[in-house]
């Protein structure tokens, strides 16, 4: 028989018993959805953590201070307090940097008139808008001249200009930072993020006004470096870390009083994090795919059974081990393929619904569909073979004489 012959017969025999098919598909159909959803799944985060990481800016490093040593006792990192906005501005000087911004945080009320929001307050400097690639939407940004004379001026993020109820027309109005009046000169365009160290959820106000209003701190959190080409990043780098430790007096093999971040290593970390993540998460999934296979071969052995005298008749015509063999394998590989169809379908739907309500969309991967059809068909012979050559065996005398 031809293999189109053997698919026509195989379907035929399958769809006599639709329920008991349906029922053996499920199995392979759980699996395979399982799989595609959670694969993409995978992506997806990788994809919404990627762009939440490149969102914060354009060939990014993160200057932070190192950490306090008392005695035999180490403090936690980002303890010292060696970070200056002057070591920031000599940092602007180095060759390659196109950017820098200093950053002094923390956390305050903030009121207008009858809203009030408790968000991230920022000192910084006019270089935080380049540096960590915000744009504006309304107003302006910070300038040099309200950071050397200490205004009261402050630039909102759109989500907490959202909270506060304020819009376009709002730049010119005054709100209160702990109490103290700030007037709006400025609402970012929305970056998008939400949940905690949203970018968008914050003010910014001029460094040397959070320091002596807000703080009383005269060091800074970390340094936004940004670096005019991807190429020059571990140049760049070399030249901080020279150029820091000569100010901070560091020689020989001292410690460094600070660490620095770089975006891209960063990058990487999360991308090889989340990709562990989504073999182990499809791993996981094909469980439900060696379950469907059993359930396979679990039926194919009882239609084995049942169609004895069939396989007889079939035999004592003319009919060859091979052709038995072709069509039981066959029902098996159709039974497989057409659970993997459906079931990508599943899986596909799931990790659309997924994605938008996660906020990183549909992510599509032919790879993983041809991956998914290739382990249906995997599972298919795997599982068909052994009742298959059963029926391939039976001797065509006794399948005859089978009641």
């Amino acid at each position: 028989m031809s293999i189109r012959d053997l698919f026509q017969l195989a379907l035929g025999r399958l769809g006599t018993g639709k329920l008991r098919t349906a029922l053996t598909m499920l199995g392979v159909i759980i699996g395979v959805a399982s799989v595609v959803a959670l694969v993409a799944v995978g992506q997806g985060a990788t994809s919404g953590i990627s762009d939440r990481l490149a969102g914060l800016g354009t060939n990014l490093l993160t200057v932070n201070p190192g950490a306090t040593t008392t005695g035999f006792t180490r403090g936690a990192a980002g303890s010292s307090t060696t970070l200056t906005v002057a070591d920031a501005t000599a940092l602007g000087s180095l060759s390659g940097v196109q950017a820098v911004a200093p950053q002094l945080s923390t956390s305050k009320l903030v009121v207008a008139g009858s809203l009030n929001t408790t968000t991230t307050v920022i000192g910084t400097t006019p270089g935080y808008l380049t540096a960590l690639a915000y744009t504006m939407w309304q107003g302006s940004f910070l300038t040099q001249a309200s950071v050397d004379s200490d205004l009261r001026v402050a630039v909102l993020g759109a989500t907490t200009a959202d909270d506060l109820g304020l819009g376009a027309s709002s730049v010119g109005t005054d709100i209160q930072i702990a109490g103290l009046p700030f007037q709006i000169v400025g609402i970012m365009q929305a970056k998008g993020g939400t949940g905690f160290a949203s970018p968008d959820d914050e003010v910014l106000v001029p460094i040397s006004t959070a320091g002596a209003l807000l703080t009383g701190a005269t060091n800074v959190r970390s340094i936004g470096v940004s670096v005019a080409s991807a190429d020059q990043m571990d140049t760049v780098t070399a030249e901080i870390t020279a150029t820091l430790r000569q100010r901070h007096g560091l020689t020989g093999t001292a410690t460094s009083d600070f660490t620095i971040a770089n975006q891209d290593q960063l990058l990487a970390t999360v991308g090889s994090v989340s990709t562990l993540l989504s073999v182990l998460l499809a791993g996981i999934a094909s469980i439900s795919l060696i379950v469907g296979g059993i359930g396979i071969m679990n039926i194919m052995l009882v239609s084995v059974r049942e169609r004895t005298r069939e396989i007889g008749i079939r035999k004592a015509i003319g009919a060859r081990g091979r052709d038995i063999l072709a069509q039981f394998l066959i029902e098996a590989l159709a039974l497989s393929l057409a659970g993997g169809l459906v079931g990508i379908v599943i899986g596909l739907a799931i990790s659309l619904v997924i994605g938008v309500i996660a906020g990183w969309g549909f992510i599509f991967s032919p790879l993983t569909v041809v991956a998914a059809v290739g382990f249906s068909l995997i599972v298919g012979i795997v599982f068909g073979v052994w009742p298959a050559s059963q029926a391939a065996r039976l001797d065509p005398v006794v399948a005859l004489r089978y009641e």
